[in-house]
This record gives structure tokens, C-alpha cells and sequence, in this order.
């Protein structure tokens, strides 16, 4: 019989009780179920609110129970409503009475509003780790292609020269935020909501403070509606999530693109490819477009939160229970891909010659031939418009600006001289580009030398 039975006449339909209950999914929460009950009923005793016998049997035992659950030996029921009613109701089997008083100046309103706290705080902590180690990663290999010239695109349409290390330092970049984004979520998130009861607090002269020491919380909730109600923190971790594997899908389109023959820059590594059943000469980038795709699957999880949420009248309503199925395939999901990208990127082979062929097709040296003439006088809009011009005889004649006769260039402007085929080599290109932030060697051994600094801060 349930719990809560006392006011019901008859048992519940079996249909009614699948469809209600949570214990499937919520069950991953038993050890912050557990240790939260371990701080509340040390708290109740200390209050004098139930007796230290009491207390002694329930601190004793409810250890027990989590070992057991850990080893093994004791399975979770699946008739159990949700992972407090399994927990309460197995102390209660073992120890009796004092089990019974556990549940004294709570709810499980406030009580699931903590467990989820308390589980996505480790969760945070988690990915912050697994993001820590990816962004080392992409560090590691900027700092061994400082000058492996690519190209850089707009539009999809080679650009500028830059260096492979530039092109992987952005995504550096977008991890240090989502780090930080990570960061705030998780300490907008640890503030204890236990002692809000079911809505309106708890006649009991209870301690909220203790209990939130006692869990390493920051602070306790202000307003004991607002403590059972919210779940604008399970939103954060969703939408800092989104955010996290739209950054790898990013990445992973690339890689995709960089594998294909019409690129050809890298090239992945056997263990991190797949084949065709079919055509034996492919190897498919399989890892990536699978990120790719559940991208769109975290970002329906974020969806459903927002979505769940957005027409709930205060306090509590069941709708809430679904916020546990979203925001923990959020999380499973992008530690599943980032664990999998870590490895990927390790491992990949760089074609630097490939890379620096396609740089020297695209005319993407046009804006350094420009500025080539903006240095001996000339105006911008003039400079423009000139080496527009010869990129237009170069694609007619089937040259390159580092092949077009010197002769050709004076005639289009007198200005030109030798030394234009220095200022225009892809290799001047990039190292003249020292500005902070530019694709330089030495720019980039910057950013990697800040980047790797970051993430040694609060480690």
C-alpha cells in the first residue's frame, strides 16, 4: 500500500500507478536521496524534534541501504511510486517506528526539489571536468600546427590565410564559456530548498541553515513556494547544455566536411570511423554526424523543460516530474559526446599539405595585396578595386596572385615592385597578422598559453 493511502478508500489501479510513477528514471538520484535524509534527520534530532534512538537507527541504517543498493543486492522495486517513497518505505521494513518519523517536516515536494539539486551539482561539476579536458585537447594539437596554413572561409568561401592552431582556438574559446556557463548554473543552483515542506514551510521549530551546511549548500531558498516550485535551474544545465553541443556540432560539421575528398584536410583515425556494408571504398565520420544529430535531441530536452513548465500555476503540479527525463538525457547526453570528441580529436591526422594547397587556390592573399598597396600610398578603395582586377586576369588566365609576372602587376598599377611576391606569400600572410587574437604564431601561442591558464584557475 502507498504511503500516502490514508486517505484513499480502495487500492490504486495498476495502470494508474505506471503512469504516476517515477522510480524507472528517478531511481539514479538514491545516494543524494539518501544523504539528503541523513542531514535532515540529524537536523530533526538536534532540534529535539525526534528522539537521538531514533535518529541513531536512521543514520545507521539508511548508509546500509546505499551499500546495498551499489553492490547490487538490494534492486529497486519497481511497484515503488518514486526512489523516496523506495528508500522510506525499506528503512521503515528494517528499523520500524523510527523510520516512520523521517518524513517529519518535510515533503517530497521539497524533498525531490533537493535530491535534483543536489544530483545536477555533481552532474555540473562533472562536465566541467570532461570540458576541462577537451579544451586541453584542442590546445594540444593548436600548439603542434602553430604554422599549418589553411584557409580561413566566410560563406563557406575560402577567405583568409590562417593556421589550423587559429582555427581550433576558437573552439577553445567557446568551451571556456561554456565552463563558465556551467559554473554560474551550478551556483545558481546550490541553494537548499529542504524545509519548504509541500508549499508553506513546516509548523516544526526546524534548522534550515544546518541542514544546508551539513550538504555543502550556499544558502537556503527565500520563499518556500518558489522552493518547491522551481526548476529554473534544471533549465540552466539544459540550456547551458544546448549550448555546449551546439558548439560541437559546429565542430563536428567541419570535421565532416574536412574528411570529405573534396576537402581532404584530415583525416580520423580508424577507430573513430565507420565503414559502408556496401561500398567498401568508404570510411564515414559516423562519430560526428551522430553529434551532430543529437544536438537536436538535447535541444528538444530543453524544450521540453521550458515547455513543461511555462503555464504551471504555483505551487507544485505532477507536470514537474517530467523535468527529471529531460534535463538527465540533456546531461547523459552531451558526457556521452564529449567523451567520444576527446579521443577523436587526439587521434585525428592533420594534411597540412592539403590545407596549404587549398589556401593557395582561393585568392585568399587578395586582401594582403591591397594593403600591399595601401602601405605605398594608395587608398584603400584604390587598392581594392586594383587587385580586384588582377584576381579577374587571374582567373581568366589561370594564375595565382604569387604567379602573375611582375610586368602584369605594373601594368595594373605602378606601385607594384618585386617585393610584392614577398608581402603576398600565405606565410607573410599569417605572420604579419600579430594583432591579439590574429592567426600569427605568436598570437596563437598566446591564446593557447591563456586558454591553458583558465582552465588551471579553481582546479
Amino acid at each position: 500500500m502507498a504511503l500516502w493511502a490514508g486517505r484513499f478508500t480502495k487500492e490504486i489501479d495498476s495502470r494508474t500507478n505506471d503512469f504516476n510513477s517515477s522510480i524507472r528514471f528517478d531511481a539514479r538520484m538514491y545516494k543524494e536521496d539518501i544523504t539528503g535524509s541523513i542531514a535532515h534527520a540529524t537536523m530533526l534530532a538536534q532540534q529535539g524534534i525526534i528522539g537521538a534512538d531514533d535518529v541513531k537507527q536512521i543514520v545507521t541504517e539508511l548508509p546500509k541501504i546505499m551499500q546495498e543498493i551499489e553492490d547490487g543486492t538490494l534492486p529497486f522495486d519497481p511497484n515503488a511510486e518514486d526512489i523516496h517513497m523506495f528508500v522510506e518505505a525499506e528503512l521503515t521494513k528494517r528499523i520500524g517506528d523510527a523510520g516512520k518519523r523521517l518524513h517529519t517536516a518535510r515533503s517530497r515536494n521539497d524533498q525531490v526539489a533537493l535530491d535534483i539539486r543536489m544530483y545536477l551539482k555533481k552532474e555540473c561539476a562533472e562536465i566541467i571536468g570532461m570540458l576541462k579536458e577537451m579544451t586541453a585537447v584542442f590546445c594540444q594539437q593548436a600548439q603542434e600546427h602553430l604554422e599549418t596554413v589553411m584557409p580561413g572561409y566566410t560563406h563557406l568561401q575560402r577567405a583568409q590565410p590562417i593556421t589550423f592552431a587559429h582555427h581550433l582556438m576558437a573552439y577553445a574559446n567557446m568551451f571556456l564559456r561554456d565552463i563558465e556557463r556551467m559554473e554560474q548554473a551550478a551556483v545558481r543552483m546550490n541553494v537548499l530548498p529542504l524545509g519548504s515542506g509541500a508549499l508553506a514551510g513546516t509548523t516544526y521549530p526546524i534548522d534550515r541553515t544546518k541542514v544546508a551546511d551539513l550538504l555543502g549548500f550556499d544558502s537556503i531558498t527565500q520563499n518556500s513556494l518558489d522552493g518547491v516550485s522551481d526548476r529554473d535551474f534544471c533549465i540552466d544545465v539544459a540550456a547551458a547544455v544546448s549550448t555546449i553541443m551546439m558548439h560541437l556540432s559546429r565542430f563536428s560539421e567541419e570535421v565532416i566536411l574536412w574528411c570529405s575528398w573534396e576537402f581532404k584536410f584530415v583525416e580520423l583515425d580508424d577507430a573513430f570511423a565507420t565503414g559502408s556494408s556496401i561500398m567498401p571504398q568508404k570510411k564515414n565520420p559516423d562519430i560526428t554526424e551522430l553529434v551532430r544529430g543529437k544536438t537536436g535531441r538535447v535541444y528538444g530536452d530543453l524544450m521540453t523543460l521550458l515547455t513543461m513548465m511555462k503555464g504551471l500555476p504555483l505551487a507544485y503540479n505532477k507536470d514537474m516530474q517530467e523535468d527529471k527525463e529531460a534535463v538527465f538525457d540533456a546531461v547523459d547526453t552531451v558526457k556521452l559526446c564529449i567523451k567520444t570528441v576527446i579521443p577523436m580529436v587526439q587521434t585525428m591526422r592533420v594534411i597540412n599539405e592539403n590545407m596549404r594547397a587549398a589556401a593557395a587556390k582561393g585568392f585568399i592573399n587578395a586582401t594582403d595585396c591591397a594593403d600591399y598597396l595601401v602601405k605605398k600610398g594608395l587608398p584603400f578603395r584604390d587598392a581594392y578595386k586594383i587587385t580586384g582586377t588582377l584576381v579577374a586576369y587571374c582567373i581568366e588566365c589561370s594564375l595565382t596572385l604569387e604567379t602573375v609576372p611582375l610586368e602584369v602587376y605594373q601594368q595594373a598599377c605602378s606601385s607594384f615592385e618585386k617585393d610584392v611576391y614577398e608581402a603576398i606569400s600565405l606565410e607573410t600572410c599569417v605572420k604579419e597578422r600579430k594583432v591579439a587574437g590574429g592567426p600569427a604564431p605568436q598570437a596563437v601561442q598566446q591564446q593557447i598559453d591563456y586558454v591553458m591558464q583558465k582552465l588551471q584557475e579553481n582546479t
